[in-house]
């Protein structure tokens, strides 16, 4: 269940924000064996974090930039996170069409080898060359699209990867807060005090902290504005990143990365076996970023541009869902936002206990920010065990050698009793964990209330008692994506039963 907290807590770290770069540091951190609170204003990964283009990738546009430095990092980071979740990041291939307007093939095929060598790559194939007159990702392409290139990145599950970073920070010490906002921070001289609001309690939580981790994201001035002593060293630029789905536009397991004439590139991905992912767009705003939406000349721009690949005609009508998320992206004065740098930035100040302030990321890269975050207070903060998350398995990930394809089909014939379509998307979402939702079992009646699709109250109950689901939309949106498949039905069933089983029975936190 949510875990229970006394008004006053001391701890070593207060970690605020609870997307992939504050679980990550408060995982790293609790690993490290420190006491840790975690504040998130909402869910875990309601915004930057769960409407990425869902990519583990060195990021290959970023060789135009200059940006080795973040290219050779990520590439490296990407077979690590490979061997650390492999129930939930998977590799994928990646098509190339060769547009002559746009890039000689000489050029694309030099930054492809950059790609293959820039990085350690044990576990993913090289690039080639293909001819896409005889390869089955060129049959949804326009004719005129005859020769292409073939790479490798992974997908990841995005909100599920925080999520189990948040469970494995919790089951190693930390307190995670969902639902509850860092309203106050003020510096004493040993120790930061912050006051934290909670939606389940009129009353407020005073959390004494030896350092703070701003990892508030696009909120991370905000957030550093709330000590009237201290000043955001940098700055950031609010970048908006929209994406849409639509009914399957191929068949094949292949996604494409197209060239666009903005210099811009676009991504057509395979998505939740019915679907396909389109994305992403830059534009850059100054609004509020929870309020960020998909305009509909965004959705024209992506439609447009898928249009100039894919021969069968991609309109507006043809859009199923579509979801926005703002990258807090480093203030590197660039006039183009698109070519504002994706890597992070880290701020600690040291007048009094530290504060470590975090400026732009991206997925790939959390693993190895939370490290750099943690071996900056490593020594303020008496941390002497050193880093771990190299090595580290996130839950679910424990099984022989990192090896999918044969944990699948040993769950298969465990749980032989279970529908098998849903024994794989147990499997692909909670890895080991699987065993917790069906070993008590024995028929499909006795996994409880059928919602509808796929779900059954015996995942339902996993989700509330350990990975801190609070609402249909927590279990349907972010845990799983359930609501693309289930529609409206399945969500006013789950959000029927929780409004008449949890309401009063579950809360984040329960003041004592």
């Amino acid at each position: 269940m949510h875990q229970k907290v006394k008004s006053s807590l001391s701890v070593d770290l207060l970690v605020i924000g609870g997307g992939i770069n504050g679980t990550g540091v408060a995982r790293d951190a609790s690993g490290r064996g420190l006491s840790v609170v975690l504040c998130e204003q909402d869910d875990l990964a309601q915004y930057t974090s769960s409407s990425s283009t869902k990519l583990i990738h060195g990021g290959l546009r970023y060789l135009e930039h200059y940006d080795f430095k973040l290219v050779r990092h990520s590439l490296k980071e990407r077979e690590v996170l490979l061997r650390s979740a492999p129930h939930i990041i998977w590799p994928m291939r990646f098509i190339l069409p060769h547009h002559p307007a746009l890039r000689p093939r000489w050029l694309i095929r030099l930054g492809l080898f950059l790609y293959d060598h820039l990085g350690k790559r044990e576990l993913l194939p090289g690039s080639k060359g293909v001819d896409l007159r005889k390869h089955v990702s060129g049959g949804v392409l326009k004719p005129e699209f005859t020769r292409g290139f073939e790479y490798s990145d992974c997908w990841v599950q995005d909100a599920r990867m925080v999520v189990l970073n948040a469970m494995d920070a919790k089951e190693r010490g930390s307190v995670v807060l969902t639902r509850t906002r860092c309203t106050g921070l003020s510096r004493n001289r040993d120790e930061w005090e912050a006051t934290l609001a909670s939606r389940e309690s009129s009353e407020p939580i005073k959390v004494h902290a030896r350092a703070v981790v701003n990892a508030a994201g696009p909120w991370v001035e905000q957030v550093a504005g709330l000590d009237p002593g201290s000043q955001a060293a940098h700055g950031v630029r609010l970048v908006k990143g929209s994406h849409i789905i639509v009914p399957s536009l191929f068949e094949h397991g292949y996604a494409y990365i197209f060239q666009n004439k903005d210099d811009r590139i676009l991504f057509a991905i395979p998505y939740e076996s019915d679907f396909t992912l389109l994305g992403t767009t830059d534009v850059e705003i100054e609004s509020d970023p929870a309020q960020a939406t998909v305009s509909d000349e965004e959705i024209d721009y992506l439609c447009h541009n898928a249009n100039q690949y894919f021969a069968r005609k991609l309109t507006p009508d043809d859009v199923v869902a579509k979801y926005a998320g703002v990258r807090p992206l480093f203030d590197d004065a660039k006039k183009n936002a698109s070519k504002t740098t994706r890597d992070y930035v880290l701020h600690m100040n040291n007048e009094g206990p530290p504060l470590v302030s975090i400026y732009g990321g991206k997925l790939t890269t959390f693993r190895r920010l939370s490290e750099e975050v943690m071996d900056m207070l490593a020594h303020p903060l008496g941390a002497d065990s050193g880093a771990w998350t190299a090595t580290g398995v996130l839950p679910g990930g424990d099984f022989e050698a990192a090896d999918y394809a044969g944990f699948e089909a040993e769950c298969k014939t465990r749980y032989a009793w279970c529908d098998q379509f849903l024994v794989t998307r147990l499997a692909r979402n909670y890895g080991s964990r699987i065993d917790q939702i069906l070993s008590s079992a024995r028929s499909m009646n006795e996994l409880g209330q059928h919602f509808g699709a796929s779900l059954y109250q015996a995942e339902v109950s996993y989700l509330i008692e350990n990975e801190l689901a609070m609402s249909a939309e927590d279990i349907l949106v972010r845990r799983t994506k359930l609501g693309l498949h289930g529609g409206q039905s399945l969500a006013q069933s789950l959000g029927h039963w929780f409004s008449k089983e949890f309401t009063r029975e579950v809360s984040t936190i329960s003041v004592a």
